[in-house]
């Protein structure tokens, strides 16, 4: 078995070791084997005490000084080991302290542990004088019989065990680490002697447990740490890691749209941070962060003699790798687990990545307070710089933030923030990063800070971003939403995007006061792939985030009629097909035209050309409501339509996004692509846990497409969409009024791009202005968008004799039709008046309007 990095027999062998080697130095001899344990296993008589002290003197002579040997010193006794007993039966042992002081200057701490040594043999000296007497004769145990009567016995035991007096004249001194028991019965067995003189050491039951407790413990955290080292996560991208409960949208050019939660705004390059900044940070958190490999053992026995010494937490423990694994893959549990994991995690890193791009996301992520994650952003928050502008007094006070950055804020805590800064630079001149002369400098700095909020408040194309925050539960499941650290890419261009919110503002702030309407709404998509390059739901997010783009359902008017005209196409049908204008009433319905003129026969291209709607209501009645609405649906109409006739003028309600996306549908010869703005999110990790792979489908013959888009183009060379035209190319759209001119549309497209724009008020009260006015705006718009873009012609128009449809019509059947008749404002049937005569209406004063207050204009004083 063998862990990741981690040879485990060898690492056995260096435990074996190092424990022998432990329990010689404290315990003396106490590791050596007892004699009478191999009398015991392998003999049949136990051996006498002379014999075993014999043998135990032969076997530790190695360690043993001459009895003869002159007596220590006092200076020696305080710097040896001393015992307190002068009766034992061996003489004193030597230690050999050079691994300890090796330890200690390794751990630089030689100056502390210096001054403690001291202190410790001012209060020793004293005492140890007390113990310093001479060592009586020691008796023979070989003159202890081998049964011994019950008499009094006076023994002298080692003051290392518990004295024992056994009913003897005989006296006996036992060895601390051999301490025998003289049974009272003269039949015992030898055997039994010897069981019961090991069963009597407390040192070998002792041993022999924590020994088993100490072995059962390292094997079950060796396997506690293969099942934590097998469990790590993948290290190698971080450079995509993003915080719990964060949201990044981002446009196509990799931009930051908008961000919620603890998130990164602006990641820097190592390059492009100042060194001097990232020496500050390695000298004041980690700064043998080039020597050591994740975990710097030599700081945390460092830091925890600093911090016991000044009964203070002065130092951490933490490398920057550490506090690195911390942030992106643990929390901030206080837990023995916890910090195994962020140990074994730092070492992973260490690993995989070098350590300049360990530094480069440690300065992207780690927090550094007031909202502010990562070097860049805390720059902004504290000083309104970017980093190459920092000073390095303003690098030092950054610097400093990490381990308390609400404690150490120069926001919150001025005084207490210089001083930490002042230490920072300190220790930079400590670590030679710069000189005594500028720390001075530095430290001579006011703690002057210029605040500005984090740049991810700030939300750019807001509409749109709304719009993804409400599409992305489409594609990612809830439980990674609530884990949150998501990245979203979209499809969005910030060229369009800006063009469009300045074209919206501009209709608002002109038009809208001339015509009477307060909102408008644009969206832009790419015709090829369905992406929605643009999207403006309003004039002002702050003022309003409803988005009329999306969310504001208006009924199209005219604009339905492309829809309702492609189905007939798809039916069969000719754009020469004739259809009288004509006043009528179907099952009590009476579609009427703008100024309720009729005009007579007219075919359907002209109809569709001059906005008919009498003929778009017949048309609809031959095709059927079924195949119409069906094909409206497949077109990317998602809204709920009535199969009622006045379906063919727009009455049911869309937004202008599908309708923008179902004459797109148009524009690509009758391939439906869904409108989308997500092409890829990303989770935390950098996993892809969402790809955008919309494939076009045929829900219209590539025919019907063809001639219904030269109808559409009629319209805006000859008909109601003439403020639409291009100038460098082909453009068709149809335009639309719904009832009341409460909204005002125009849809128009090229074969590259369609846009949609929408006219009106939120509280659906009439304008007074005309679809040629969102036509103006289309036109606005789009010759700024595709400036530059290669022109593309629309499709020729098909051979039509003999062309038979893609779809089956399902013909409506009237209960009652009535020509030539319309309904009067009183509701009653009356013939049709093509020339009727003005109404007189009784004059009446004039409601009182209170003035229009106007500012003066400004005039410039005079001299």
């Amino acid at each position: 078995m063998r862990f990741e990095g981690l040879n485990v027999a060898e690492f056995f062998s260096n435990i074996k070791d190092k424990l022998s080697k432990v329990t010689k130095a404290v315990g003396g001899n106490s590791d050596r084997e007892s004699p009478n344990v191999a009398n015991s296993t392998g003999l049949n008589s136990p051996q006498s005490p002379a014999q075993l002290s014999a043998q135990t003197t032969g076997e530790r002579s190695e360690y043993v000084v001459s009895e003869d040997a002159t007596p220590l010193e006092e200076s020696e006794l305080a710097s040896e080991y001393y015992s307190d007993s002068e009766d034992d039966e061996y003489p004193r042992v030597q230690r050999n302290w050079q691994g300890l002081r090796r330890l200690i200057i390794w751990l630089e701490i030689d100056p502390l542990i210096t001054t403690l040594q001291a202190k410790g043999r001012e209060l020793l000296q004293p005492g140890l004088s007390g113990h310093r007497t001479k060592s009586p004769q020691k008796s023979d145990n070989s003159v202890v019989p081998k049964n011994s009567a019950p008499q009094s016995t006076e023994l002298q035991i080692n003051t290392e065990l518990q004295e024992s007096i056994a009913p003897q004249n005989t006296e006996l001194q036992i060895n601390t680490e051999l301490q025998e028991s003289i049974a009272p019965q003269e039949d015992s067995a030898p055997q039994d002697n010897t069981k019961k003189r090991i069963s009597r050491r407390p040192r070998f039951w002792i041993g022999l447990g924590v020994l088993s407790i100490g072995s059962g413990a390292l094997i079950y955290g060796l396997w506690i740490l293969y099942t934590l080292d097998k469990g790590l996560p993948d290290v190698n991208d971080l450079s995509a890691f993003n915080r719990d409960g964060t949201l990044t949208i981002k446009a196509a050019d990799n931009t930051i749209l908008s961000q919620s939660g603890p998130a990164t705004r602006d990641k820097l390059k190592l390059k492009e941070i100042p060194e001097l900044l990232t020496k500050a940070f390695i000298s004041i958190e980690d700064r043998r962060f080039y020597e050591h490999r994740g975990v710097d053992y030599q700081g945390i026995v460092r830091s925890i003699v600093s911090n016991v010494i000044a009964r203070d937490l002065v130092q951490g423990g933490s490398t920057i790798t550490q506090q690195l694994a911390r942030v992106v893959f643990l929390n901030q549990e206080r837990s023995i687990k916890r910090k195994v994991r962020e140990a074994l995690l730092a070492q992973k890193i260490e690993r995989e990545l070098s350590k300049e791009q360990v530094l480069e996301r440690y300065l992207n992520l780690v927090y550094l307070g007031s909202d502010a994650y990562g070097v860049a952003d805390a720059a902004l928050v504290f000083f309104s710089k970017t980093v190459d502008k920092l000073t390095l007094a303003e690098m030092a006070t950054l610097a400093g933030l990490p381990p308390a950055p609400s404690e150490y804020s120069p926001l919150v805590n001025p005084d207490i923030a210089k001083q930490r800064r002042n230490l920072v630079l300190k220790q930079m001149q400590e670590a030679k990063v710069i000189t005594e002369a500028q720390a001075k400098e530095a430290m001579a700095e006011p703690m002057a800070v210029k605040p500005s909020p984090p740049k991810r408040f700030k939300v750019v194309a807001p509409y749109f971003a709304s719009y993804i925050r409400k599409e992305l539960p489409r594609y990612v499941s809830q439980d990674a939403l609530e884990a949150g650290g998501l990245t979203v890419e979209t499809t969005v261009d910030l060229k369009w995007q800006k063009i469009a919110e300045q074209v919206v503002k501009n209709a608002i702030e002109v038009d809208g006061r001339r015509q009477g309407f307060e909102q408008a709404a644009l969206v832009s998509m790419d015709t090829k792939t369905g992406e929605v390059k643009a999207l403006v739901g309003g004039g002002n997010f702050k003022e309003s985030e409803f988005n009329r783009a999306t969310q504001a359902l208006r009924q199209p008017g005219s604009t339905f009629k492309g829809l309702v005209y492609a189905a007939a196409m798809a039916a069969g049908f000719s754009p020469y097909d004739g259809y009288e204008d004509e006043p009528i009433i179907i099952d009590g319905y009476q579609p009427n035209n703008y100024g309720k003129k009729f005009s007579g026969w007219r075919s359907i291209s002209d109809a569709l050309t001059r906005s008919v709607n009498v003929v778009a209501v017949k048309v609809l009645m031959d095709v059927g409501f079924e195949p119409a609405i069906k094909l409206a649906n497949d077109m990317g109409i998602k809204s709920k339509l009535s199969p009622i006739y006045s379906l063919a003028l727009g009455s049911s309600e869309v937004n202008l996004l599908e309708l923008t996306n179902a004459y797109g549908t148009l524009a690509s010869e009758g391939n439906f692509i869904e409108a989308h703005g997500i092409t890829r999110v990303i989770n935390q990790r950098g996993d892809v846990i969402y790809q955008a792979n919309f494939k076009p489908k045929r829900v219209l013959d590539k025919d019907s497409a063809a001639i219904t888009t030269w109808m559409l183009e009629g319209v805006v060379q000859d008909g109601t969409g003439g403020p639409a035209a291009l100038a460098d190319r082909a453009v068709a759209g149809k335009t639309g009024t719904s009832e009341n001119v409460r909204d005002l549309w125009f849809i128009g497209y090229i074969p590259q791009v369609v846009t949609g724009v929408w006219l009106g008020n939120d509280d659906n009260y009439p304008t007074w202005g005309t679809s040629g006015t969102a036509a103006y705006n289309w036109r606005d718009f789009m010759s700024q968008a595709v400036k530059g873009m290669p022109v593309e012609k629309f499709p020729k128009l098909p051979k039509l004799e003999g062309r038979k449809g893609s779809i089956k019509a399902k013909p409506v059947q009237p209960n009652r039709i009535i020509r030539g008749m319309i309904v009067n404002e009183d509701g009653a049937i009356v013939p049709y008046n093509p020339n009727p005569e003005p109404r007189r209406r009784e004059w009446q004063e004039p409601a009182y309007q209170e003035p229009a207050y106007q500012e003066p204009a400004y005039q410039e004083p005079r001299y």
